[in-house]
């Protein structure tokens, strides 16, 4: 029974405040997609596949080496970490000086990633423009694979897929309902937290009820608010009225 009271004590207080709490939820909304759509810029998406393959002298004798293939798929993780250091950038930086980036700013900007037990990786970059972003993830792919064999001596780092220069995706990013989504969530959570905080924090007496739950006492009389006409007019009708101490007629006996 108790925790039913408090639920609808919860309830009261949240209905109490409703429209603060839509109104601040709206407008938060209404800030993160209006934020999303004309202020944030869009960010365009290229991407290329890299496998780490059978080395020469498998496909010529045409084997199939399972401990090399787990050899390859442990190395990926290795190769994911090597693309993003100063030996790949530094000469990406060097060799296509019309990208315009600095070594710090392309680790920044790539992303790799594998699927487990396989040995592919995927370089993903991300750009304002998608040219720019195609690229700087094929530049990378292929210095990559160039200085790989210098690094491990080894011959068998291959591209699957470049991304298209010419090609023209869809912005990834903003997700604007994604955004917008986020920001009802986490107004809705900050409205209510401060609708709560409110409550708490306010420690004055309102109601009778109010009154009975603090104090533990009936109310006996309650003084209602007067504007000045109610105030001048009835000051008017006391003034008239005189009553001199001790009269019965003014008193009321109740049982």
């Amino acid at each position: 029974m108790s925790n039913e009271l408090e639920l609808r004590h919860y309830f009261a207080i949240i209905r109490k405040r409703l429209v603060f709490i839509l109104l601040f939820v709206v407008l938060c909304s209404a800030a993160a997609a209006i934020y999303s759509i004309y202020f944030k810029d869009k960010m365009y998406e290229a991407s290329t596949k890299i496998i780490v393959n059978q080395t020469a002298s498998q496909l010529a004798t045409g084997q199939l080496d399972i401990n090399q293939i787990n050899s390859n798929i442990k190395m990926i993780e290795t190769y994911k970490e090597i693309i993003k250091t100063p030996a790949i950038l530094d000469k990406v930086a060097s060799q296509y000086p019309g990208l315009e980036l600095t070594a710090e700013q392309l680790a920044s900007k790539i992303r790799v990633s594998s699927v487990n037990n396989t040995q592919v990786m995927t370089l993903v970059v991300q750009d304002i423009h998608y040219r720019k972003a195609a690229e700087t993830v094929n530049a990378v792919s292929l210095i990559f694979q160039e200085e790989i064999q210098n690094i491990f001596k080894v011959e068998n780092v291959s591209i699957l897929n470049s991304a298209d220069p010419e090609a023209s995706p869809g912005a990834v990013s903003p997700n604007v309902p994604l955004n917008i989504a986020i920001a009802f969530v986490v107004s809705l959570m900050l409205a209510v937290g401060v609708v709560f905080l409110l409550e708490y924090l306010d420690d004055t007496i309102k109601t009778e009820e109010d009154v009975l739950e603090y104090l533990g006492q009936p109310t006996l009389a309650m003084i209602s608010k007067m504007n000045t006409e109610e105030a001048k007019s009835g000051g008017k009708q006391v003034s008239n009225q005189t009553y001199k101490a001790g009269e019965f007629e003014r008193v009321t006996i109740e049982k």
